[in-house]
């Protein structure tokens, strides 16, 4: 699996002779291999210098359990293990994703991280627009897309991304679609879209910081979101239990920031 996925490096305490051969083959041989070990025991306190001053700060060794969620502050506080797993990664993401950010879990997997803006509902709508996309790349349409055999994987992302994208013409235009697809494929309409993604459900939405305003609530809600962790502590938390309330959504507070900087 790694073979085949793009990253820069790994960092492991060994290799088995086959793995190493396989990651050796990597980027052409450049691919960076790191041996660790697993003793090593980082400083409890972390320092960062800017400009002659330095700063310090404790090192972050939270402990995300599935207790880490037991404070539900909703009416519906039915969260299952499946939902407090995702929990748990959305919450690790967060851990140690640039602050702000808010992240979209589903089925053990991160679909959308919105990193490093300057308000949270800015956060919550580009994690959404991620989670929207990895939704929709499971659509029957997508799945069904008729691609010409020996495109390489990274075309083939390409081409979905303008297929379900704004820009679809880029890739459904005459001259371009014939370079990419057997036959030309339909367009996806904004309707077909929106259905689409209304029937996701069970999608968890983790914040590194409160929300401030119930707009969150009501964004991640259109991307399927039932399940949210988040610090709580907003002089509108009543306003943002009620959005929650309205739309079943079960939120838990874990009392506790997750900024990263």
């Amino acid at each position: 699996m790694i073979k085949r996925e793009f990253s820069d490096g790994i960092i492991a305490p060994g290799y088995e002779p086959e793995a190493l051969e396989y990651l050796k083959g990597k980027k052409k041989g450049n691919y960076a291999i790191i041996q660790i070990d697993p003793e090593y025991e980082p400083a409890p306190i972390e320092h960062k210098e800017v400009f002659g001053v330095t700063f310090e700060q404790g090192r972050n060794e939270l402990n995300i359990d599935e207790h880490f969620f037991d404070d539900v502050v909703t009416e519906n506080k039915d969260i299952p293990q499946q939902a407090k797993i995702d929990m748990a990664i959305a919450m690790i993401t967060l851990k140690y994703t640039q602050s702000n950010s808010v992240c979209f879990v589903k089925n053990g997997q991160a679909i959308g991280i919105g990193a490093g803006q300057q308000s949270r509902i800015h956060c919550t709508r580009l994690a959404g627009n991620k989670a929207d996309n990895w939704l929709l790349r499971q659509s029957p349409q997508v799945l069904s897309l008729p691609f010409k055999e020996g495109m390489k994987r990274a075309d083939r992302d390409n081409a979905i991304d303008l297929y379900i994208g704004e820009d679809y013409m880029d890739v459904l235009a005459d001259g371009e679609w014939e370079r990419v697809f057997t036959e030309k494929p339909p367009v996806f309409t904004k309707e077909e879209k929106q259905a689409w993604i209304s029937q996701a459900t069970d999608v968890v939405c983790g914040s590194d910081a409160f929300f401030p305003f119930s707009d969150n609530v009501e964004r991640a809600f259109r991307s399927g979101v039932k399940y949210i962790a988040q610090p709580g502590g907003s002089i509108r938390d009543n306003d943002v239990i009620e959005a929650c309330n309205k739309h079943g959504i079960a939120m838990s507070f874990t009392g506790i920031r997750l900024f990263h900087h």
